[in-house]
Order: structure tokens, then sequence, then C-alpha cells
């Protein structure tokens, strides 16, 4: 194992027995925002440590047993022989796992998302393929157990959608759904096609941890236009007779937002606001990335809406992943929602760029 990887569990195992002490003491007790700190702190190094102790401990049975495999007996050589082979295995193990533990969380793995999905090229064939996309993160939120409510939306001229915001709550739904975020492009023959001929349509989606406080992105009230409207599409009689939909545009930045979900205009004005804070973030983050991935390769979530991440190939039931090379013929299974397939090999290659960027600091 690399010496600064060595170091920084050395580092570790430092902090977890100094937070031990401290929450023995009186003074800690009492202060119960502090005490809760450091008891999570604690409980999350808890597992960094005992793999670091366990590693430890089979490494000085390593150094132990290497000095059987010099004895003059030849059984005791090669039962060490064997053992040592045991052992180097599960210390090659321990080593893997304690570099996923060191891997730095992302902080809205278990945040709610709101999910967009734009029309791309491909006129009325890119708005239905809008709305295949939106029925397969549906699904796939009918899987987890998830909800999902439409905030707006622009139907397509003949099916589908050419814009859509929705939100999507529930139990790391951002952590599944954090890599969809790209160019997606379908290929197949439309309906109204006669020559029987393959197009080819894309559609952008976004996917925006949603904000859990309304003070980490502070908005000047100048610097946003509201207008209200009156709704169109579903929601009853009510929305429709009454201006309670709420456009926002921040005029800095030219992000506009709609929200017509509900029949407050209070209300919707609320919602609009918090998917501004997290487009705002999810563009500052974005900047951040890309200043990253000059100093190194980062294959996955790098956020660049230009990037063509994933083909939906109808004629050949084939779904594609650019990202990682991943071609599954497995198209009816992903669109009805099964996206676990698509979505752990993401994740393991996540994790490995990470890796790579940690043995080279």
């Amino acid at each position: 194992m690399l010496e600064s990887i060595l170091n920084k569990l050395s580092e570790v195992s430092d902090r977890f027995y100094e937070i031990e002490g401290l929450l023995s003491k009186p003074d800690i007790i009492n202060d119960q925002e502090n005490y809760i700190a450091l008891s999570k702190e604690y409980s999350d190094l808890t597992p960094v440590v005992k793999s670091y102790q366990k590693l430890l401990e089979v490494q000085a049975t390593i150094e132990e047993t290497s000095k059987s495999t010099e004895d003059k007996d030849t059984e005791i050589r090669e039962l060490a022989a064997s053992e040592l082979k045991d052992l180097k295995g599960e210390a090659d193990d321990l080593e893997l796992q304690l570099k996923g533990l060191l891997l730095p969380k992302d902080p809205d793995d278990s945040k709610n998302v709101f999910l967009e999905i734009r029309a791309g090229t491909g006129g009325d064939e890119a708005a239905l393929f809008a709305g295949d996309l939106f029925r397969m993160y549906s699904r796939l939120a009918e899987r987890n157990n998830w909800t999902t409510n439409v905030i707006s939306l622009r139907e397509g001229d003949h099916g589908g959608y050419k814009e859509l915001v929705a939100g999507i709550q529930g139990k790391e739904v951002y952590k599944q759904l954090k890599f969809e975020a790209g160019v997606h492009r379908v290929q197949r023959v439309p309906e109204t096609e006669s020559q029987g001929r393959v197009h080819t349509s894309a559609c952008s989606v976004a996917v925006l941890p949603e904000m859990e406080s309304l003070g980490e992105i502070e908005i000047d009230k100048n610097d946003l236009r509201i207008d209200t409207f009156r709704a169109s599409g579903a929601g009853g009689q009510h929305v429709n007779k009454t201006d309670s939909a709420v456009r926002l545009t921040h005029l800095p930045t030219g992000i506009v937002v709609e929200c017509q979900d509900g029949r407050s205009q209070h209300k919707n004005k609320a919602r609009a606001m918090s998917i501004l804070r997290s487009r705002l973030l999810e563009s500052e983050q974005r900047k951040q990335q890309e200043a990253e991935a000059e100093n190194r390769r980062n294959l996955v979530g790098s956020g660049d809406r230009s990037e063509r991440i994933r083909t939906y190939n109808f004629p050949q039931g084939r779904v594609t992943d650019h990202r990682i090379n991943l071609t599954l013929y497995k198209l009816d299974e992903i669109l009805s929602g099964d996206l676990l397939q698509v979505v752990e090999p993401l994740g393991t290659e996540h994790q490995a760029d990470l890796l790579a960027a940690m043995a080279s600091e």
C-alpha cells in the first residue's frame, strides 16, 4: 500500500481514539450539538479503524509466518507457504476495502433530486423520446419506492415532452441518478417514417440535488425577475383559472425556472426558488469539476452537458453507455426501469477514478 494512504490511515486512527476520549468527557456530553457531531464522526471512522487494525494484525502474522518458510522441516515450510498465500490474499482484500472506505463520501448522495429532461435534435421524435426517458425514471422510482411529482412541463406536438421538470424524493435518489446527467441519444424508425429509415434524436438530462438549506446559495432579490401566469396542462379547473404558476428569471446567469405544480402561487414560488438554488449550485460545482478535470481524468460524473453519454438503439435492442464502453442488449429491461445494471458499473468506474486520484496525490 502506498505510503500516502498509510499516512492517511494513521491520521484517521489517531482521530478515532481522540474522539473516543472526548466522548467520555462531561463537558462534551452536556454539549448535545457537539456530542452528536462527534458521535457521528466516530461512527463514520469505526469501520475504517477496525479494518486498519485487522490489516495490521494480518501483516504481523505474515511477518511471523514468513520466518517459518525458512524452517529445516519440509512439512513446516510447505504449511507456512500455504498459510502465507492465504494471509496475503486476506491482506490484499483488506487493503482494497480500506481504499474504498477512505474515499470521500458525496454529501449529496442522500438528497432528493430535481430531474430535468429536454428534447434536443430530432423534433417530434426527440419529444417522444423525452417521454420514454421520463417513463424509465418513473419506473425506476416505483422499484425503489420513491415519490415522483411533475413540477412543470411543455408537451410535444405529437406526444412526449419538449421539456419536463420533476421532483423525485426517496432514499439515496441522487446516488442512483447522478450519472444520468448528459445527452441521451436514440436510434429508431419513427412511426411517421414510410421508408423504414432509422433516425437519430437526442435529449438532455439534468439531475440536480435538492437544496436542504435555503442559506446554501444566497440570491439577491434584485437579481430576480418574477412573473406569474395561468398554468396549462393537468391541475384541475382552479389551476387554469388563476395566475398560480410562477416563472423566475435569474438575471446574472439567464437561468429561467417555472413551477405550475400546485394551486398556491406562494408554494409554486417557493418550489421554483428551490430549483433555482439547485441549478446555481450545480453550475458552480460543474465549474469546479471542469477545473479539476484539467489535472486528472474524470470519466464519470463530469456534468458536461455536451457529452453524449448513452445511446438507445431500438432496431438492435441495444443500450450503450459511452463513458465506460458498456453495451447491453437489454433495451426493454432498461426502459422498464431496470437501471441498476448500468448504474452499478458506472459507480464502480467512478470509484476507480477516485482511487487513482487518491493514489496520485
